[in-house]
């Protein structure tokens, strides 16, 4: 592999993200010091996919904690109290993002004194960049279970190794049935309006050699209907308790069109995406972002100049139309209320 998404440089206290707006084209690292600019990339998707969002602003609390040199603890816990809440306001609908944020403030909220509160705080922060790649290579590890040897995807946006800290979820499955000897074939779509499919997913494929196709967001129902499609894979920012899904706009799309030509429809996702206090998709904040993603692409007007535009980011897939909600715990299956719970509990 030629890049690595997010990486931590704790001598510098810096954090290393690979710019993927500059994807494919080029391979290019930004370094940020400071927490607002890690919500700055957060918001503007420098860094994207819920759980690397989770772990870039878990390191953005550290910033904080470790470039301030004093030694009031007071003093301290107010300049993470604003580190925080800048975080916080960088995207509303990736469940990961607050994960993360809610355990580092756990931490500092504990702490007896400066010192120890920057200690638990940068062992924290790497527990839960650490705890991403082990939850990544146990999804795969579940999703094989249920592959054939020959097996055709269907997948949406981009859920690996740019969308995580290492393997991916949706994606890393992909790369899973792949390196595992399978033969594989995946069908990426384009992803409108960002082309996330088109830019990141199969940059991301072609780094290690998986057999895919590009295709338009359209297309799906009739490749679906015409080629022969095994599963269809997704990964998603956030689920709600009863197994509903918040994922990249489109997916709502695709599993409409897995269901009327008999495709299954799954999830993959950590356990952290799961917002148990959530009780469906229809209490899930849906962002809406600028109109220019639509109106343009890669800066060039496709648009008259002035069009009205809507362009919310996510869409919600209801539990209907999913097969299998993909966890490092196991899958889960209808009635999703009771197969997750029952996996969170079995676990904890």
């Amino acid at each position: 592999m030629s890049f690595r998404a997010i990486e931590w440089l704790q001598e510098t206290n810096t954090l290393r993200l690979i710019d993927q707006k500059r994807l494919p084209e080029e391979i290019r690292y930004l370094d940020l010091t400071t927490p607002a600019s890690v919500a700055d990339a957060i918001r503007d998707m420098t860094v994207r996919g819920a759980p690397a969002i989770g772990v870039a602003a878990a390191f953005g609390i550290l910033q904080s904690a470790q470039s301030n040199a004093t030694e009031s603890l007071e003093l301290l816990k107010q300049d993470l109290t604003e580190a925080d809440r800048v975080l916080r306001a960088s995207r509303p609908t990736a469940v990961n993002l607050f994960w993360a944020l809610d355990r580092m403030k756990g931490v500092w909220q504990a702490a007896g004194n400066a010192e120890e509160l920057r200690l638990a705080l940068r062992a924290e922060a790497t527990a839960i960049e650490a705890q991403d790649v082990a939850v990544n290579r146990a999804i795969s590890e579940h999703a094989l279970k249920i592959l054939p040897q020959e097996v055709t995807f269907f997948h949406h946006c981009n859920t690996g190794s740019l969308a995580t800290v290492e393997l991916g979820t949706a994606l890393g499955v992909i790369r899973s049935a792949h390196e595992s000897g399978r033969k594989v074939m995946a069908y990426l779509d384009e992803t409108r309006p960002r082309l996330q499919g088109a830019k990141l997913s199969s940059f991301e494929l072609m780094q290690f050699g998986v057999p895919h196709a590009i295709v338009v967001d359209g297309a799906s129902a009739h490749i679906m209907r015409t080629q022969k499609v095994d599963l269809a894979i997704v990964g998603c920012d956030r689920v709600a308790a009863n197994g509903d899904t918040a994922n990249k706009i489109g997916t709502y799309n695709l599993a409409l069109a897995a269901q009327d030509n008999g495709v299954p429809f799954y999830v993959a996702a950590p356990m952290s995406t799961i917002d148990f206090d959530t009780v469906s998709g229809d209490d899930i904040e849906i962002e809406e972002r600028d109109a220019s993603e639509i109106t343009e692409i890669n800066g060039i007007a496709i648009a008259p100049e002035g069009a009205p535009t809507f362009n919310p980011a996510f869409d919600v897939t209801p539990n209907r139309l999913i097969a299998g909600i993909i966890t490092e715990h196991g899958i889960a299956r209808a009635p999703f209320a009771e197969s997750l719970m029952r996996l969170r509990d079995r676990n904890s």
